[in-house]
This record gives structure tokens, sequence and C-alpha cells, in this order.
């Protein structure tokens, strides 16, 4: 168990737990950072049950012993010190909840950026500012990225598309040249159809861009890797943090091209702006 998915953890094994031991998880989750300092019999009489219970309740939510779980929570918030936080419960109300998905987000996007390898970030503007031709690949919710990231890229004056079809992906990715680079998108970094495109796009000697979590097939099989380990507090219902991180790590390569384009970009864009204006409403 990964120590920043702790908190999430306790709440999600809250309804199996005994009322004693349910006890011990509600006074965690009010305080995790006050947990750190508290000896066993600190927290047993503060959640007035016993000490055996205390115990039980390390191993209902996957500790080996009260030590483990003390561990694994300063694990956790030395990592993130607001994140054992944010985890979310059903009874939240939706001051709550806001606040808890706001904070997750701000909290995954600084880490993201404290652990990026600059020298890729660079390695992937200079690629993208030759190329003559930039595609994006993507499934799932990392294809409403690539599509985002597509519209960016056109606005630069790039000849850009998106493809979110495996079998669109490997057809394109077989007409491309030593000249064009793909943006490989995943939040998994496990998706074997976007695996093969990339094999596709490397044999035509193309560079491939992945934007994925570290260590992971996609991220190694790229020619230049732009990491994103986001932890997704979230996750049981859809990976909200890591597609943030995704889109902020596109807006970074969009803002950095758009350096080194130069001032006809800039004109380039405010006749964009300017053309833009008749299609609003007055109102």
């Amino acid at each position: 168990m990964k120590p920043a998915q702790l908190t999430q953890v306790i709440v999600d094994k809250i309804p199996s737990m005994r009322k004693s031991e349910a006890k011990v998880a509600n006074l965690v989750l009010q305080n995790p950072l006050a947990m750190v300092e508290k000896r066993i019999v600190d927290i047993a009489e503060d959640a007035d049950v016993s000490e055996p219970t205390v115990v039980r309740f390390c191993r209902a939510i996957g500790c080996k012993g009260f030590q483990d779980f003390k561990l694994s929570l300063a694990q956790q918030l030395a990592a993130s010190p607001s994140f054992g936080q944010i985890a979310v419960k059903d009874s939240d109300s939706t001051k709550e909840l806001s606040q808890k998905v706001f904070d997750s987000t701000v909290d995954s996007l600084l880490k993201v950026r404290d652990n990026l390898n600059l020298k890729n970030i660079d390695k992937a503007i200079r690629k993208l500012n030759e190329a003559g031709r930039v595609e994006f690949y993507g499934f799932g919710a990392s294809a409403a990225v690539a599509a985002d990231a597509q519209h960016k890229f056109f606005r630069l004056r790039i000849n850009s598309v998106c493809y979110s079809d495996p079998h669109l992906q490997n057809m394109s990715a077989s007409s491309l040249g030593k000249e064009d680079v793909v943006i490989a998108i995943s939040q998994s970094g496990r998706t074997q159809a976007l695996l093969d495109s990339i094999k596709l796009v490397q044999k035509q000697r193309g560079t491939v861009i992945g934007i994925a979590p570290s260590f992971s097939p996609v991220a190694k099989q790229s020619d230049i890797a732009l990491e994103i380990d986001a932890e997704e507090e979230f996750q049981i219902f859809t990976p909200l943090s890591s597609r943030i991180a995704q889109l902020t790590i596109i807006d970074t390569l969009t803002i950095g091209v758009a350096q080194k384009k130069g001032d006809d970009l800039r004109d380039h864009l405010k006749r964009l702006q300017t053309g833009l204006k008749s299609l609003r409403c007055n109102h």
C-alpha cells in the first residue's frame, strides 16, 4: 500500500469495521498530524477504546501493527502535509467536498511541478518547435487532454491532429517521418494500444514524447518521458488530479514553443483574437 493512500483507505474501510475500530478511524481522520506523535495508550484513551482495539484498527487498514501505521501515516504527511486532510467521506457537505477537491488538485500539481525533469521539458519544447507535424494520442480521460492539446498547438500554426482511435493512430503513425513528433498521453501508462502506436512511430524514426507515470511502460518506451505521478485521492470516481496535471504539462509545452516562435506568432495570435471577437455577443 502506498503511504499517500492511507487516509482514503481508512475512509473506505470504516463501513466494514467494528464500532470500536471505527471510533479510532474517525479520531485519526479528525487530526492525522496529531496521531504521529501519540502513543498507543494515548489514542486508545482519546477514542475511548482498548489498546488491542487500536491494534485491530491498524490491521484492518492493511498495516502490520501500530508502529507500521504510524510510519505509513508519517510518510504520507511528510510527502504532503495537507494530504491527510483531503480524504473524502460520504457525510461531507458540499463545502467540505469542494474544498477537498480543490486542495487535492493543488497539492498534486505542486508535487508534479517539484518532480519535473526540466531537461526533458526543454528537449520536448525544442523537438516540438522543430517538428513538421505533431500528433496527440490518448484514450479515455486522456483523449480529452489530447484534444485540448491539439487545439492549443493548432493556434501555434503547427500542423497537428488528435487521434483516440487505435486504428487511426496506427494508420497515421505509419505515415510519419523523422521530423514528426507524437505526444502519447496516458494516465496509467499501460495501455497496450498506445504502446503499439508508439512502436510504429519509432519505426518511422519519429519522436515520441510520453506523458505518463514514471517507470510505466509508456514512460520507458518514449524517447522523451514527462513523468506525472499524481496520487488520485478520488480515483474511485474518476482520475481528477492526473488529468489536471496532464493539461498543465501541455500548457507548459505550449508556452515554451510559443516563446521560441517569437514575434511572428504573437502577431498571429493577436489576429486570431480579433477574428474571434466577431463570434461573441455584445451583451
